[in-house]
């Protein structure tokens, strides 16, 4: 990776130990007019072909399913990040994101689409043969075959390596036969190719991926009743001594794992992309509806209450906007032009901290943004004939999506242990300057009086709070702090929102940069609020008390006194 990555480039989880500037930040002001025609075009998609639509896809009208998949594929929406070569549209990560944030309007349909173009497709194109690819991709990216991911099952979700779905290489070398029941699986029940993970052998270090089309021994079950998402399709897929030629074998036997969870990376921070969507969406029905709906000879929109949902419901979304493309456009500066696909993936691979900062943060911004919406709408919030109620329902999966939420979680500070202790980031020696700093205060009075100054210090505070707790946590636990699963989440929410906070701050500077202090009235508000709240929760998370630490242990290197 290093090989391939000499330039300069702001690191993975860097933002904890170091200041950027708001020329290095890309926010959606930096759009260029390619990128505004794209949103454009699928928003106009989105709301003119797949929302009127949306009663026949709940009803699991699989042929209407396949028709708008087509058509997505005939605009590029489905092509996008793919090399022309297999008949894409090679455009940036941040277009990506963009469609992804526009298909967040269509609900259910953006697992559709989200199954269809990441997780379901870019096994392929990153790991596969060269054969796989120029049989499957231009099939997938023109809507011609719907495409699935395969890799839950019944006893093993998070623990993917758990699972039971056995592929045995035939005597002659030439078929694989699997067999096994994987759970949960998007478009189950209109795929045409189905992305297998299973054991070769049996054995665990042998998990690996495999490209198994649909047949009477590779099949879907039944719908699945959820809660939610109702206009996608979730089945279970049924392998019964299913055979694939040796070459459907995807990358090499043992690389399940990499191919599962680098995928996953993707996901991740277009799922940042699709909540935003979907809560930009909730937002304006609920800001119509309060402006419809009159109280006292007075619409709702004019109380106090309901102007403080609003407010920090926008407040939200526009952060989780601001660091959805704050993320891809670091993945985008680092992969740069005309990268193949190994950079492409080893760019992703780079900012997985923020991936799943992306994916947590957002997510749980538009389940705010939904709960306030419903509630706004009063008893019709709790109605299915209004908007709220749908929104609702549907936002409530994206914590468990991709990944839970817990789970990223702990892999935020989990990710960033690692890149330490391998020498990828300074995190030791910034955790002992700010050691010393603390036992060796310096009066300073170089105090900053520009745009949101007191903000400022406050993200700089956070991210020091974050460095401290993670230093005294690896301290205290040592090699046991994988295991202290409460630390690692109250350590990820104070990362999480220091993260968040530069962002904002960032972001209502460079538009102020350009625009000036007035027209950036509302960005510095909003960054202004955000920063305030947030640095109270890292202060609560801070001082959150923790387990005990197990008997023996010594203090750690990376926080000695």
């Amino acid at each position: 990776m290093e090989a391939q990555m000499e330039k300069e480039y702001v690191k993975g989880g860097e933002f904890l130990i170091t200041d950027q500037t708001t020329s290095e930040v890309f926010t959606p002001e930096d759009f260029t007019d390619e990128h505004k025609m794209i949103g454009e075009t699928c928003r106009e998609y989105i709301d003119n072909e797949v929302v009127p639509n949306m009663p026949a896809l709940e009803e699991h009208d699989y042929e209407v399913g396949r028709g708008l998949l087509k058509k997505a594929g005939e605009l590029g929406l489905l092509g996008a990040n793919i090399p022309e070569e297999y008949g894409g549209m090679a455009l940036d990560q941040t277009s990506g994101c963009i469609i992804a944030e526009m298909v967040g309007r269509g609900s259910g349909f953006g697992s559709t689409y989200g199954a269809q173009t990441s997780i379901g497709l870019l096994p392929i194109l990153y790991w596969g043969s060269e054969e796989l690819k120029k049989e499957w991709i231009p099939k997938i990216i023109s809507g011609e075959a719907v495409s699935a991911y395969c890799l839950t099952e019944s006893s093993s979700g998070s623990d993917a390596l758990g699972a039971k779905c056995v592929a045995k290489l035939s005597d002659d070398g030439q078929t694989w036969t699997l067999n096994g029941e994987k759970m949960w699986i998007t478009n189950g029940g209109f795929a045409d190719v189905y992305l297998v993970f299973a054991k070769v052998d049996g054995e665990k270090d042998k998990f690996s991926c495999f490209l198994v089309p649909r047949s009477d021994n590779c099949r879907p079950g039944n719908e699945e009743h959820k809660l939610g998402i109702k206009s996608s399709s979730t089945t279970a897929v049924i392998l019964s001594d299913a055979k694939i030629p040796v070459g459907n074998l995807i990358g090499n036997v043992g690389d399940g794992a990499k191919i599962a969870f680098n995928v996953l990376n993707v996901g991740r921070f277009k799922l940042g992309a699709s909540v935003t969507g979907g809560a930009k969406l909730a937002i304006h029905e609920a800001v119509r509806y309060a402006n419809e709906r009159h109280q006292f000879n007075k619409p709702i929109s004019s109380f106090g209450a309901i102007k403080h949902k609003l407010a920090e419901m926008a407040i939200r979304t526009w952060v989780a906007e601001s660091i959805t493309y704050r993320t891809v456009g670091m993945i985008d500066a680092l992969i740069g032009d005309d990268a193949d696909n190994a950079k492409k993936l080893q760019s992703i691979e780079e900012y997985a901290v923020e991936s799943s900062i992306n994916k947590v943060a957002c997510s749980e911004a538009l389940d705010y943004v939904v709960d306030e919406m419903v509630q706004i709408y009063g008893g019709y919030g709790y109605s299915a004939d209004y908007p709220a109620e749908r929104a609702y329902r549907d936002a409530r999966i994206n914590r468990i999506f991709e990944g839970t939420n817990e789970i990223n979680r702990m892999l935020i500070p989990g990710q960033l242990m690692k890149r330490a202790m391998k020498g990828k980031l300074g995190l030791l020696q910034a955790a002992t300057a700010l050691q010393e700093e603390i036992l060796n205060p310096q009066m300073s009075f170089d105090e900053d009086t520009g745009i949101l100054a007191a903000e400022t210090r406050l993200a700089a505070n956070a991210k020091k709070t974050a460095l401290m707790v993670l230093g005294k946590a690896a301290q205290k636990y040592m090699m046991e702090l994988a295991n202290q699963q409460e630390v690692l989440v109250n350590c990820a929410d104070i990362i999480m929102d220091a993260y968040q906070m530069e962002t904002a701050i960032l972001r209502a500077k460079k538009f102020a940069d350009k625009n000036g202090e007035e027209a950036a009235g509302r960005y510095i508000d909003m960054a202004s609020v955000y920063c305030n709240d947030a640095m109270q929760r890292v202060e609560a998370a801070a001082k959150t008390p923790s387990p005990p630490s197990p008997k023996g242990t010594k203090a750690a290197l990376c926080w000695s006194p």
